[in-house]
């Protein structure tokens, strides 16, 4: 019997993607968990395996198609997924018992309070031996659990967040007794304010490139952003010219141990430095529940330029890592997101994000903060410049100092002015004492 496989929830709010390959062709047998498709959705290139085992009767899609959550893209013969309804269904029969009987029938069925249905997935579920043992454990169905992995898999962070859930829920008093505040929120792009473009052949040639894969999860998230989030931008510069004789000092060694010691290393840990003393920068705000919602834990996003576009791949638990670990870390996940071997859970839970654009000039930018986090720190092109100080005799002299222009943009729904003055004020400490560095983290 004819089944169909369609593209599964791959978690995070993600609703389509764009197919970068076919994997497999009309004929071929294909056994459960082998790789049918690469579909790239948020800024990742996802390998989708099959959840049964069956043969190709045909392919509905080819690369360069957008495809959306649910749509069909490849049927096979036999397995275990969703089956292809091929006849009518049979009209029910009438309900032969008296008119009053009926009646009074509705009406008890009226007065049943009716449960709350939990949609559950058809066929096998993809999913590790030890996801599946943990969801044995939890008493958790894996059907009803919400899958985060790549390809719709369910991990075994899910099932603890789907338990957890489940606990609060239990424990939680009813929706209708807790005050909530509607919030509507704008539009991404509202329709009717933006123009029509005008016709640009009347002017001269034209080429039109479609806006897919990276480009378009770009422009989707930063029109996001701008339009729910009031930016407001902080600049200072900071004096590295100690850190960067520390970093010439050390480099050597981290090479020899597979990483590189870069600036962005440092700003990773004066960022938790100042996250910890500044914790409204390392949060969320819950507009609708009119809350703000505070990470305990410290998952920095680091911008990349790649060839498709700009990525955040996500270095967890900055917090409990060395320098000489986030420089081997660090220097990893930016080789494989150029690459493209970079997974999308990599690039999702980041709750603060560091944009370096140093290295391609520039004396300063205005980052954009990227949603739903509520910070981001920018960092310009160092230079050599003549600084004016007082020495101990308190005469003023100027001497070379190497100056690295840092901007960090927040949401000023969540911080102030001020506090983004003295978050910056911590990671300036940092950066200026490299020696001390440690003792603020």
């Amino acid at each position: 019997m004819a089944r169909r496989f369609n593209l599964p929830d791959l978690g995070e709010g993600i609703h389509e993607g764009e197919v970068i390959e076919v994997l497999v062709s009309v004929g071929e047998q294909v056994e459960e968990g082998d790789d049918i498709l690469v579909v790239e959705t948020d800024k990742a290139a996802v390998e989708i395996p099959s959840p049964y085992t069956g043969e190709v009767i045909s392919v509905e899609v080819e690369p360069g198609d957008l495809v959306n959550v649910g749509d069909t893209m490849i049927t096979f013969d036999g397995g275990a997924a969703q089956e292809v309804e091929e006849a009518e269904a049979e009209p029910e029969a009438p309900d032969e018992r008296p008119q009053e009987d009926l009646e009074e029938a509705e009406v008890a069925e009226a007065e049943q309070p009716r449960a709350e249905a939990v949609p559950e997935r058809e066929g096998p579920i993809p999913a590790s031996p030890s996801t599946r043992r943990l969801a044995r454990e939890l008493e958790v169905d894996l059907r009803a659990v919400p899958p985060s992995g790549p390809g719709g898999r369910v991990t075994a962070e899910d099932v603890r967040a789907f338990a957890e859930r489940e606990e609060e829920a239990e424990a939680a008093p009813p929706e209708e007794a807790r005050e909530r505040i509607p919030t509507e929120l704008p539009q991404v792009i509202p329709h009717g304010i933006v123009p029509s473009l005008p016709d640009f052949t009347r002017w001269g040639t034209v080429e039109r490139t479609p806006l897919r894969s990276v480009r378009r999860s770009t422009a989707k998230q930063m029109a996001l952003s701008w339009s729910q989030i009031p930016h407001v931008n902080h600049q200072d510069k900071v004096d590295i010219t100690a850190l960067e004789q520390f970093r010439q000092r050390h480099k050597a060694r981290i090479e020899d141990q597979g990483g590189r010691l870069t600036p962005t290393v440092f700003a990773l840990k004066a960022a938790v430095a100042a996250l910890k003393e500044h914790p409204r920068f390392n949060a969320s705000l819950d507009p609708e529940r009119e809350e703000i919602i505070l990470k305990r834990y410290y998952h920095i996003g680091v911008a990349v330029d790649t060839d498709r576009g700009l990525l955040v791949p996500v270095i967890r638990d900055v917090d409990r890592k060395s320098i000489v670990q986030l420089s081997v870390e660090l220097l990893d996940i930016v080789q494989r997101t150029r690459s493209g071997e970079i997974s999308l859970e990599e690039l999702q839970g980041g709750t603060f994000t560091i944009t370096n654009i140093g290295i391609l000039g520039g004396t300063g930018f205005f980052p954009v903060i990227n949603f739903p986090e509520v910070a981001i720190l920018g960092m310009a092109q160092a230079a050599w410049e003549q600084v004016v100080h007082r020495n101990e005799q308190g005469e003023f002299e100027v001497e070379p100092r190497y100056m690295l222009p840092l901007m960090v943009a927040f949401d000023h729904r969540v911080v102030d002015g001020a506090d983004a003055a003295r978050f910056m004020g911590v990671v300036k400490t940092a950066l200026e004492t490299p020696d001390q560095m440690l003792l603020l983290i």
